[in-house]
């Protein structure tokens, strides 16, 4: 027991030192039992803090073993039933036996090599999708920290902003490009009238499973910016927002006025196609033979005016001319007689 005692201490403070693959594998105890007899052959001595650094360098700082190590979510206990395979016979073999070091270093090299072709079968993660979430589907194991590391990217997407009239409706969904679990939970907040991201200015509106949010008819107080959040087993996984900007009835009324009014001053009403030709083209573009100049402001004023004026004018003579037949009827039947 003491002796036990004594290796576990030393093998404590070589991992305190380093960690990697052989260490997040391999048990303290069959390490032990494995280093028990490594030999300095320069001075014929057992050295198990040697044998250590050997395992360090072959397995725990070689990047090819780490990168084949990196699988996919669920699939760290294959990859320790392969590290087991290659170490545990090599424990059993040297368990309380002299060694050199040169035959630790041959068959713990050949060991890492077989480790490193039968890791890299395993499936690996399937990929972080930018730019948001807590993606499990893409996490990794990593041997160095024997933890699975997620995507890194932060819970909050970026804002997408939204435009409606008022009494119009609209949507927003709730969707991110990544897998999501079946277990999740969805949670919208509004933050009135502000533009924002700050958790704390939200209130909860509704708590489910859907994913889709709809106003029937936008109004003024709809104006503001919705925050959905997706949980699964209490975890956050996600956070989108989306800021709606409602416009009032006045102003729409306005804007589809105005557009009535510039199509009916174009040839046939209708809007010329843009000219073809790069979108950053500042160059000023020459009229088309084919297609008439517009009419200058003043000109459709005085044509406007002109129209009026004779409109005016022909209700002047024909309210005159009814007047006259009228008194002179009695007249025209008088002399007929």
């Amino acid at each position: 027991m003491g002796k036990l005692a004594i290796w576990a201490v030393l093998l404590s403070v070589c991992v305190a030192c380093s960690s990697g693959c052989f260490q997040c594998l391999v048990d303290v105890d069959d390490s032990l039992r494995l280093c028990w007899g490594h030999v300095l052959s320069k001075y014929g001595v057992r050295n198990m803090d040697s044998c250590f650094r050997t395992i360090d360098r072959i397995f725990n700082y070689e990047q090819k073993v780490i990168q084949a190590g990196r699988v996919g979510g669920g699939y760290d206990r294959q990859l320790r039933n392969i590290m087991h395979a290659e170490i545990m016979p090599l424990v059993e073999e040297f368990d309380e036996k002299l060694n050199a070091d040169s035959v630790y270093e041959e068959r713990l090299q050949a060991a890492a090599q077989r480790f490193i072709s039968e890791a890299s079968k395993l499936p690996r993660a399937t990929g972080c999708v930018p730019p948001c979430g807590f993606q499990v589907s893409g996490a990794v194991y990593d041997c160095v920290t024997c933890l699975y590391d997620s995507c890194e990217y932060p819970l909050d997407c970026p804002m997408v902003d939204l435009t409606v009239g008022e009494s119009n409706g609209t949507e927003m969904r709730c969707d991110v490009r990544f897998p999501l679990p079946t277990d999740m939970e969805v949670v919208w907040r509004f933050a009135p009238e502000a533009r924002t991201q700050q958790v704390e200015q939200f209130g909860v509106v509704t708590v489910g499973e859907d994913r889709l949010y709809s106003i029937p008819s936008a109004r003024a107080h709809h104006q503001g910016t919705y925050q959905c959040e997706i949980f699964s087993q209490q975890r956050s996984i996600v956070r989108t927002y989306h800021h709606l900007k409602v416009i009032p009835q006045v102003l729409v009324a306005q804007a589809e006025l105005q557009g009535v009014f510039d199509t009916a001053l174009l040839p046939g009403g209708q809007i010329p196609p843009p000219p073809a030709g790069p979108p950053c083209d500042l160059a000023p573009t020459p009229p088309s033979p084919n297609l008439p100049l517009l009419p200058s402001p003043a000109l459709v004023a005085a044509c406007l005016t002109a129209l009026l004026l004779l409109l005016f004018l022909s209700l002047g003579f024909m309210v005159w001319w009814m007047t006259m037949t009228r008194d002179e009827a009695p007249r025209i039947v008088q002399l007929f007689i």
